[in-house]
C-alpha cells in the first residue's frame, strides 16, 4: 500500500480532489470524489475522507487542505485572516482537526478583505493558488485573476496580498445559460469568439446597458435566426466584459496572471490582451499544488 509523507486536498463545495505527495513535492497518485463540502452533514466529513484516501496508507500522515472545508458550513472553520497578509500569516494560522487516533487535519484559513470604499469581501481556497502563484514567482508583483464561479481579481505587492474583489461572472453565466429565457439561445457547447469579441468591446464600453444587451440575445435568436454558438460567445463576452468594466483598476497597466480551468483562462486571456494587455497563464491545479506544498513547508518549519 502507498505511503506518502503527506496528503494534499481541495475540498470544494461541489467536488474534492486528493493528492498523495512525496516529501519534494511529487504527487504519487490521486483521486477524485464528488463528496463535496455541499452535499455533507457535519457528522459526515470525517468519513468522507477517510473513504477518499483508503488505499493510500495515510495512518500519521498529515494532510492539508484548502476550500470550503475550512468554511462556516464545513467541517471545522478556519477564520479569515484579515488583508493585507503575507503568505505566512494564514500557514501560521493553519487549524487543526484531529479525527481518530493518530489522525491530523490542517485546514487553510481564507482571507478578507475591507476595500477603500468599505466594501468587504472574502475567499477561501483562492487564497491558496496566490500562494502557488508567489511559491512558483516569490519577486511576482501586479494581479492574479482566478475566474470561476467567483471570479477573484487579487493584487500582490512585496509578497502580501493587499487587496482583493469578487465577481459572480461564472454563477451568473451558468444561471442564465442554464435557468433564464436565455437557455432556448444557448444550447450548444460551442462558443463562436467573434461574438465573444464584440460582445466585450460593446460592454466594457457600455456596462450599464448588460441586462438590455442580455435579452437582446434573445430577441436576435426569435427575429435574426441568432445561432447558439454566437449566443453562447456573445453572453460569455458581455458578462466577462462586464467583469472587466468593473475591475478596470485591479488590470489596467498592470502585470497580470491568469489561473484557472485552461478553457477559461484562455477566454480572459483573450479578452485582455484586446484591451492591450499581455498576460501568463496557469492551470489551477498546479496552482493548488503548489501553494499546498508552501503551507506543508510552513508547517514543517514550525514543527522544527
Amino acid at each position: 500500500m502507498l505511503k506518502p509523507d503527506w496528503i494534499a486536498v481541495d475540498w470544494g463545495t461541489s467536488n474534492m480532489r486528493a493528492w498523495a505527495m512525496s516529501a519534494s513535492g511529487t504527487v504519487l497518485d490521486e483521486m477524485r470524489s464528488d463528496r463535496g463540502m455541499g452535499s455533507l452533514k457535519p457528522a459526515e466529513f470525517e468519513q468522507a475522507l477517510r473513504d477518499a484516501i483508503a488505499a493510500w496508507d495515510h495512518k500519521g500522515t498529515p494532510i492539508i487542505a484548502c476550500g470550503m472545508v475550512g468554511s462556516r458550513q464545513g467541517w471545522v472553520e478556519a477564520p479569515y485572516v484579515e488583508c493585507p497578509a503575507a503568505l505566512d500569516d494564514a500557514a501560521a494560522r493553519l487549524v487543526r482537526v484531529a479525527f481518530g487516533a493518530g489522525y491530523q487535519l490542517h485546514i487553510v484559513p481564507g482571507l478578507r478583505c475591507v476595500g477603500s470604499d468599505g466594501q468587504v469581501d472574502v475567499m477561501r481556497g483562492e487564497e491558496t493558488q496566490v500562494a502557488g502563484v508567489l511559491a512558483e514567482q516569490p519577486e511576482f508583483d501586479g494581479v492574479v485573476c482566478l475566474p470561476g464561479t467567483h471570479s477573484k481579481w487579487v493584487h500582490i505587492s512585496a509578497s502580501e496580498i493587499v487587496s482583493f474583489q469578487t465577481a459572480m461572472t461564472g454563477e451568473m453565466f451558468d444561471l442564465m445559460a442554464n435557468q433564464s429565457v436565455l437557455r432556448h439561445s444557448v444550447s450548444s457547447d460551442a462558443l463562436d469568439q467573434h461574438a465573444f469579441d464584440d460582445a466585450i468591446s460593446e460592454t466594457l464600453s457600455r456596462p450599464e446597458r448588460l441586462a438590455q444587451a442580455m435579452f437582446g440575445i434573445r430577441a436576435e435568436g426569435l427575429l435574426h435566426g441568432l445561432d447558439s454558438a454566437k449566443a453562447r460567445g456573445r453572453l460569455s463576452g458581455l458578462l466577462i466584459g462586464a467583469e472587466l468594466a468593473a475591475t478596470r483598476p485591479y488590470w489596467l497597466g498592470q502585470n497580470v496572471l491568469v489561473g484557472g480551468a485552461p478553457a477559461l483562462v484562455a477566454l480572459y486571456a483573450r479578452a485582455l490582451a484586446a484591451q492591450g494587455v499581455p498576460v501568463q497563464t496557469r492551470d489551477a491545479e498546479r496552482l493548488t499544488l503548489a501553494g499546498l506544498c508552501l503551507a506543508r513547508q510552513s508547517l514543517s518549519e514550525a514543527r522544527h
